[in-house]
């Protein structure tokens, strides 16, 4: 049993006394928000100017000692305050990283920060998986493939949760499509279900995470939130999670009666359909009791577990612990390594310091602090480093120009002019982000969000691009976005090319460090670039019905046999690297990759070393092959290690529908190990199992 649940369940039976001694009033009042829509909005609109700018309070009981549950939100920091937070890259750029010990640490970080605001829950381990990258809040997820979704989502709760701070995992589940949200029912196969997109939220259960936020959508015709297969058969009875769900909020309960059946611990964060209504609804005979005893003990137990941790831990952190150096720091590392080197033709990269007097910076988003979706994951951080900023703080001596592009004759001149010229493009929060639609909202000032309708960049950037990249080699673009950017129609017309995602809020002096060769990059795409958008699945983002097929990313490609222009894990670095002497075996619980890793070029890098585990013997449709483990590894110039990578049996079952369980086929399974998915970039061989 996993230690962190082990230690609430120790709390099992003073919770149950003190339910056993509350009203049914008190008990329904442990599962509802303490605030009301107009507080929030206030919070939003008004003296605060934005949302969760405070914890946000839940349930207590003073009498009994149980202390509300304090929300905060945000995948990449957190929420609250204004100025205070630090802000972290994106989940997606800290999942190119395919680090969990640096993403634990985030963890730590953002714990102890939730603890500066006051907080005591923090609810930014986003891990839902895009069925298409167009997906507008992609961003505050990992990636496009479950087990990594697993892995990081797992890291970040145990980080978040050694500093006695509730994680809680949202949003369960199917939760990938922006402009449908509220409206959409997602339908699939049980396979895909169970393998694809409930796999990685069973994983962060198994790592102990203490809450449960349900999602907007429907499953099947079912609301999620009050979904009795989701939240009580699969996750309650099936996957024996002890802690408590809360719903999405405002718009994440429709009934009284169905939520409050149907397994839904907290409606949050306004009392609009529990509370009295709940209240009534039991003594009408419509929710059992039963249901309000359960959820009660969930909520009570988690709460007096994480609070007699916090005052035995002896920690007291207060303001000064919000954007600290070491935090800061953090965050610039997560950058450093998530941001991902696409092209780098020539050894254009890194540029020469020593060579560069003028600079030129080109495109919108050269000079704009620009951290991502201005939803309910925007963090307000004391500052926001913009590449033009980095620039003049790298480059100090060097004359650095800036130009928006729009007159394209005007561009090629800059260009001819620099030493160097690097465009910045992509997208804000008006591209891509949590969607909101705001009626009758004058003091509104946010941003729409929404799904992306296309993948690639705006049409003015690719002209400035194609047009503008032939005038200088010493070129390099630099990508904005959440997740995948198309780059076919222009990727030829510029020398090098730079994924950097939103980078957080050192992201600008980091962008500059990698192009000027301080910093090597080691990011690896954390999703398949295709050549052709109707490579990837087809989904409708304004509509009430979407179906979601058992492949997508490179799955999918492997699958239809085609080649994409990068892999699934490419991630290119200044240096090369040798992968030599594959070997394999099986045990009885694991089967374990062995590999040894060289530097072979002139300066220290890290790469990250990939297991991939193939289906080709199997009697059913499986994958080709899919992603089982990963490594990182720095070395010197010349160094050696031996690298060795092992997954649990348990991951390579497969959803047998007849039985309704995982089962494990007596079969060769192909072995691979390597820098990406592609077949070209991993070693091959054999385990019997």
């Amino acid at each position: 049993m996993n230690q962190a649940k082990e230690h609430r369940l120790e709390f099992t039976e003073k919770a149950q006394e003190i339910v056993d001694r509350m009203s049914l009033e008190e008990k329904v009042y442990l599962m509802s928000g303490n605030l009301t829509f107009q507080d929030m909005m206030a919070d939003a609109m008004g003296e605060a100017s934005h949302y969760n700018a405070r914890p946000y309070p839940a349930g207590g009981n003073e009498r009994e000692g149980v202390a509300p549950m304090l929300f905060c939100d945000g995948p990449r920091g957190v929420v609250c305050g204004t100025g205070e937070s630090t802000c972290f890259p994106v989940t997606m750029c800290r999942g190119a990283s395919f680090d969990t010990e640096l993403e634990e640490e985030i963890g730590h970080a953002i714990g102890r920060e939730v603890r500066g605001h006051g907080g005591n829950l923090f609810a930014g381990v986003c891990i839902n998986l895009p069925y298409n990258p167009g997906w507008g809040r992609s961003q505050e997820v990992y990636g496009e493939d479950s087990f990594a979704l697993g892995q990081m989502g797992s890291a970040l709760v145990r980080g978040v949760q050694a500093e006695d701070v509730m994680a809680c995992v949202k949003h369960f589940a199917f939760n990938s499509m922006e402009i449908s949200r509220f409206k959409v029912s997602v339908d699939c196969e049980r396979r895909t279900e169970r393998e694809v997109y409930l796999s990685h939220f069973k994983d962060c259960v198994d790592a102990g995470a203490a809450s449960i936020m349900s999602a907007y959508n429907l499953y099947k015709g079912t609301h999620c939130g009050h979904s009795d297969y989701l939240l009580r058969k699969v996750l309650k009875e099936e996957w024996d999670f002890d802690g408590f769900v809360m719903s999405d909020f405002i718009w994440g309960v429709k009934d009284t009666v169905e939520a409050g059946n149907g397994g839904q611990d907290m409606e949050m964060c306004c009392t609009q359909f529990f509370g009295d209504k709940l209240v009534q609804a039991v003594k009408d005979g419509l929710v059992g009791e039963g249901r309000i005893n359960d959820s009660a003990l969930r909520i009570v137990r988690t709460i007096l577990a994480f609070e007699d941790s916090y005052q035995k831990s002896g920690h007291t952190y207060g303001k000064e612990i919000l954007g600290c150096k070491e935090h800061v720091e953090l965050a610039k590392r997560a950058a450093e390594e998530g941001i991902v080197l696409l092209k780098n033709e020539g050894k254009a990269l890194p540029f020469r310091k020593d060579k560069i007097k003028k600079i030129a910076l080109l495109g919108k988003l050269a000079n704009k602090a620009n951290i991502g979706d201005h939803g309910s994951s925007r963090v307000f951080p004391a500052y926001v480093k913009t590449p033009m900023d980095g620039f003049n703080e790298v480059l100090p001596e060097a004359e650095v120009i800036w130009y928006s592009g729009e007159d394209l004759e005007h561009a090629k001149e800059v260009a001819k002019e620099a030493d160097a010229v690097v465009f910045v493009v992509g997208f804000d929060h008006d591209d891509e982000g949590e969607f909101v639609a705001v009626e009758n909202a004058e003091n509104y000032t946010g941003a729409v969000g929404g799904d992306r309708k296309t993948l690639g960049l705006h049409e003015d950037e690719v002209e400035l691009i194609k047009t503008v990249g032939p005038e200088n080699k010493n070129s390099a673009v630099v990508m904005i976005g959440g997740n995948m950017i198309m780059v076919t129609d222009w990727i030829d017309s510029v020398a090098s090319v730079l994924m950097a995602f939103y980078p957080g809020q050192e992201g600008g002096s980091v962008i500059t460090r990698i192009l000027t060769g301080e910093v090597n990059p080691s990011g690896k795409l954390p999703f398949v670039l295709p050549y052709e958008e109707e490579d990837l699945p087809h989904v409708n983002w304004d509509t009430t019905n979407q179906y979601y097929g058992y492949y997508h990313g490179y799955t999918k490609l492997q699958k239809i046999g085609k080649t994409p222009l990068l892999p699934f894990g490419f991630g290119g670095s200044y240096t090369t690297f040798s992968v030599e002497a594959p070997a394999f075996r099986a045990d009885e619980d694991k089967v374990t990759g062995v590999c040894t890793v060289k530097n072979t070029g002139d300066r220290e890098g890290t790469e990250v070393i990939q297991l991939y585990v193939g289906f080709g013997h199997s009697s059913i449709d499986r994958p080709v092959r899919l992603l089982r483990g990963f490594r990182r590894v720095t070395l010197a110039p010349g160094e050696e290690k031996q690298v060795e990578i092992t997954c649990p049996v348990e991951k390579l079952k497969y959803y047998d529908t007849k039985s309704a369980s995982f089962r494990l086929e007596h079969m060769e399974y192909e072995m691979y190990i390597g820098t990406s998915s592609a077949e070209e970039d991993l070693l091959k061989g054999s385990i019997q199992l």
